[in-house]
């Protein structure tokens, strides 16, 4: 997906956000809003949201040294995710489609998205996507090819997130690879963050090799390269997978939740949509 201008002002917030969760002085924070804006008046035609992303985290890590600015952020939504955890696999187990309440809860985690949003309510959102009909509904497709693989590469979003992923990983009952990031980027999962959520119980964990929102090829070593080549299904959480692989010929399905409206936009939903889509 490329990026519209609609992104820039997001950005912009992003680097000031992720700043003073650094604890960035006055002065570094005005330094990184006006690096920031350099960043953005020198990126490429066509490049995809990711890109600048990475961009501007990497300069908020650099100029404030420090080098996880949401670690306590996402400590906290694995332990709040945790806590819903026995409740919503109760609701699976007695679902009468249990692999469709297994994939919204999946989507419900799809909140905890501090690249968009400073704050999140979790019951209310898994009250609203338990509820909600999906806007783009390829679920029975989603069906029919868990049933014909041997084996899921699952690319991970955020922290606490990981928790409902493992929700429908624990559902699907075939084996997974759930690849998360090399390293700290936003409140993206790494594998301490999968650890703490349990993912090591049901699913191998990896790393992509890179440390960038989405999955961004270039960035990704050639050992993940070949999981994701070589993958029967390949199930994508969240706007940045989105952004990055929404052009991109494989055996896709994308998990996410609409949460601006550039992406609502491009998917041709309206915000706070829920989505499981194919690639064509």
């Amino acid at each position: 997906m490329k990026t519209y201008l609609d992104c820039y002002p997001c950005f912009l917030k992003q680097a000031l956000s992720a700043a003073r969760r650094a604890d960035a002085s006055e002065e570094q924070q005005k330094d990184i809003l006006l690096a920031a804006m350099n960043e953005l008046e020198a990126l490429p035609s066509g490049s995809m949201p990711p890109d600048m992303a990475y961009k501007i985290h990497k300069l908020v890590r650099e100029k404030t040294k420090n080098l996880d600015p949401y670690k306590q952020a996402k400590e906290q939504a694995t332990q709040e995710a945790l806590d819903f955890y026995p409740q919503l696999k109760i609701k699976v187990e007695s679902s009468v489609d249990p692999l469709e309440m297994a994939v919204r809860i999946a989507i419900a985690g799809n909140i905890i998205d501090l690249g968009v949003t400073e704050s999140y309510d979790l019951e209310s959102t898994l009250n609203r996507v338990l509820a909600q009909p999906f806007a783009i509904n390829d679920l029975e497709v989603f069906r029919e090819r868990l049933s014909a693989v041997n084996s899921i590469l699952y690319l991970a979003d955020n922290a606490g997130e990981t928790v409902f992923d493992r929700i429908l990983i624990e559902q699907i009952d075939k084996p997974v690879t759930y690849a998360v990031k090399a390293g700290p980027i936003i409140n993206d999962a790494t594998y301490e963050d999968a650890i703490a959520a349990g993912i090591d119980q049901v699913a191998e964990i990896i790393d992509n090799g890179s440390q960038a929102p989405g999955t961004m090829f270039e960035k990704c070593s050639e050992s993940f390269m070949q999981h994701f080549e070589q993958a029967e299904l390949i199930i994508a959480k969240g706007q940045a997978n989105y952004e990055s692989l929404s052009d991109y010929s494989a055996p896709l399905f994308f998990l996410l939740q609409a949460k601006c409206n550039v992406i609502a936009r491009d998917l041709g939903v309206s915000e706070t949509d829920i989505v499981l889509k194919k690639q064509l």
